[in-house]
């Protein structure tokens, strides 16, 4: 699907997206309950429908009705012999499952797109060898069989936290006591914070032993709940940009006191619009398109901590780099730091390519409200968010949608 975006004039509120992050979570706790929840503020997204899709698979039963989530849980240690988990192109999925594969002793397999499974998994594969536990992974597949053991986790912090949140849902589930050490630096540290939060809700209590140990007491139990999942600061972000590009819109629905670590675009966002500033993004690094888009437009930024930008979706420092120089922007992309030169910023004069990549999709979105322009495969917003282009337009963008 192609997107034509013309030079709009933008004004008006939208209401933030639930959170994909604490939909996973809240999702997942609910399915681990013993009885039924209901979790609202759920988007039909590509990612979410695939947590939805394996946990049922593990013996859940999940009715979805307009933004509402009814999920009947089930014995995660009694799952049905042989389950297939599919994950499609979610890296949240996949990571928060295979530990909750690995609590029933069977025979489980995880699948997705190729792209998903070239993505680091070394963690897990390490646990699994370490403990005896089967670990086969063959191109989009991988099949775990075995029991996970609790005791002394220790993982490099610089890694994606996903890892820690998928030990995080499984461990409280052992007979016994766990801890988790994180290995100095300790990246997202907001999202494992979030997890914690999430685990709160449905009655699991894990705590910080110190800045780097976090303990799990085993032998607990999730309680069914009723919970609302809270606006995305992530996907907001796209919105509140606009406003640092001559438009004004307001963004409802979204928690001031919330722990999402994508909150901090309320101070990138000022120092890019007053100068080149240089902004870590290593604790944020969903926000990198978008900082980038804002950077292109205005003064230029210099981003560290970009390391990890080349294993989300896309290789997404590059991929901004090769969209950018279509604006005139030239961009430098180095191991772990981004550099954004705007020399001669305008409308862009060829196709952009959205790189089968929501974000780099709505970064580039915000750009043409700007200045016009066409976008490939403009329907990679599904992933996260599928209304994308809907709120784009309610708020006086001219979008045209087709096939091409």
């Amino acid at each position: 699907m192609r997107a034509c975006v013309s030079k709009s004039e933008i004004r008006g509120k939208v209401l933030a997206p639930p959170s994909k992050s604490m939909a996973h979570r809240m999702l997942i706790g609910a399915g681990l309950s013993n009885g039924t929840s209901i979790i609202k503020g759920i988007s039909g997204s590509e990612d979410v429908k695939a947590t939805l899709d394996c946990l049922e698979a593990l013996g859940a039963k999940c009715e979805f009705e307009g933004d509402v989530v009814k999920v009947t849980g089930t014995d995660i240690m009694n799952i049905p012999e042989d389950a297939e988990l599919k994950c499609r192109e979610s890296g949240s999925t996949l990571r928060f499952f295979i530990p909750l594969c690995l609590l029933s002793g069977k025979n489980v397999t995880l699948t997705g797109s190729e792209y998903l499974f070239s993505r680091p998994l070394s963690v897990y594969e390490e646990i699994c060898r370490r403990q005896g536990v089967g670990y086969d992974l063959s191109g989009a597949k991988l099949k775990v069989c075995g029991r996970l053991q609790s005791g002394d986790f220790r993982i490099k912090g610089n890694i994606s936290s996903q890892f820690i949140t998928g030990l995080l849902y499984a461990l409280p589930l052992l007979d016994k006591d766990s801890t988790i050490t994180l290995i100095p630096p300790v990246e997202s540290l907001s999202y494992i914070n979030l997890t914690v939060q999430a685990l709160k809700v449905f009655g699991v209590e894990v705590k910080w032993q110190d800045e780097r140990t976090i303990y799990i007491k085993g032998n607990q139990r999730y309680e069914a709940v009723e919970a609302t999942v809270e606006g995305d600061y992530s996907n907001a972000a796209f919105f509140e940009a606009m406003n640092y590009l001559g438009s004004e819109v307001e963004v409802l629905g979204l928690d001031p006191e919330s722990l999402q670590g994508d909150k901090v675009y309320e101070k990138h966002f000022p120092s890019l619009a007053k100068g080149m500033p240089t902004i870590n993004i290593s604790d944020c690094p969903d926000l990198g398109p978008v900082l980038f888009a804002v950077a292109a437009a205005k003064h230029g930024a210099v981003f560290t901590g970009t390391r990890r930008l080349r294993l989300k979706e896309c290789d997404r420092a590059e991929a901004m780099s090769q969209e950018l120089s279509k604006f005139g922007v030239a961009v430098s992309v180095k191991e772990d730091s981004v550099v954004v030169y705007p020399h001669d910023f305008h409308a862009p004069q060829e196709i952009i390519s959205g790189h089968n990549d929501h974000r780099i999709v709505m970064a580039m979105a915000v750009l043409m409200t700007l200045t016009g322009g066409e976008i490939e495969g403009a329907e990679a917003v599904r992933k996260s968010m599928p209304d994308f282009f809907e709120k784009l337009i309610s708020v006086g963008a001219e979008v045209t949608l087709y096939d091409a």
